[in-house]
C-alpha cells in the first residue's frame, strides 16, 4: 500500500499545468484565494479514482482520451491568457479579480489527460492488487484526492515565499507572462502527444 502512496505523490507533485498555476497564485499573493482551486483539483481526482476504480479502464478508450486532451489543451490556453492579462497590484492583492476558482481547478483537472494517465494504474492495477474495493476504495479515493488537492497547494506555498520577496510589480508581471508561456507550452505538448500523434497514426 505504500507503493500506492509513493506513486501518487510522484505523479501528483511533479510539475504540471495545475501545479504551475498554483505557483503563479502564490507569487501573485493570492494564497488565501487558492483554497477553492485546490479543492476543485482534489474533487476531479476523486471522481476519476472512484469511476475508474468501479468501472475499470473500459470507460477510457482512445477516442475519449483524444477528446478530453483536445478540450484540456484549449482550457489550459484559456487560463494562460487570463494570467497574462491579469492586473498586478501588490499593495491590494485582495482587490485583484479572482483568477482561479473551484470550477477552474475541477474543469482543468478533469480535462487534464495526465490526470487520467496517473489515476489509471492506481484504480485498475494497484487497488485490485491490494484488495482495495467497496468501502475501502472510497476511503482510499478520498485520501488520495486530499493528497491531490495538496499538490497545487504546496506550489502555492512555495510561490508565496518567493512572492513575498518581490516588491516590483513589473517582475511579477514578467513572471505571469513566463507562467502563461509555460502553460501554452504544456498545452502544445499535451496536444502533440495525446491529440496529434493519435490522429496521424490512425490516418
Amino acid at each position: 500500500m505504500l507503493a500506492i502512496v509513493a506513486y501518487a505523490l510522484g505523479a501528483m507533485y511533479s510539475p504540471g499545468p495545475v501545479n504551475l498555476l498554483g505557483l503563479n497564485i502564490g507569487i501573485n499573493g493570492r494564497a488565501k484565494q487558492s483554497v477553492g482551486f485546490c479543492l476543485g483539483v482534489g474533487t476531479a481526482m476523486l471522481v476519476y479514482l472512484l469511476v475508474l476504480g468501479w468501472v475499470g479502464a473500459a470507460w477510457i478508450n482512445d477516442e475519449a482520451l483524444l477528446v478530453v486532451s483536445a478540450l484540456g489543451c484549449g482550457y489550459i490556453v484559456y487560463l494562460a491568457s487570463k494570467i497574462a492579462r491579469s492586473n498586478i497590484d501588490l499593495n491590494k492583492p485582495d482587490n485583484v479579480p479572482r483568477l482561479l476558482s473551484f470550477r477552474d481547478g475541477l474543469i482543468m483537472q478533469l480535462l487534464n489527460p495526465k490526470a487520467i494517465v496517473a489515476t489509471l494504474p492506481i484504480a485498475t492495477l494497484q487497488f485490485p492488487a491490494a484488495d482495495i474495493h467497496g468501502l475501502s476504495l472510497v476511503v482510499w479515493a478520498f485520501g488520495l484526492a486530499m493528497l491531490a488537492a495538496g499538490a497545487p497547494g504546496s506550489y502555492v506555498m512555495i510561490g508565496s515565499v518567493v512572492g513575498n520577496r518581490i516588491k516590483n510589480p513589473g517582475i511579477v508581471k514578467g513572471f505571469n507572462w513566463l507562467m502563461a508561456g509555460l502553460l501554452v507550452a504544456v498545452a502544445l505538448s499535451i496536444g502533440y502527444e495525446h491529440v496529434w500523434l493519435p490522429l496521424t497514426s490512425t490516418a
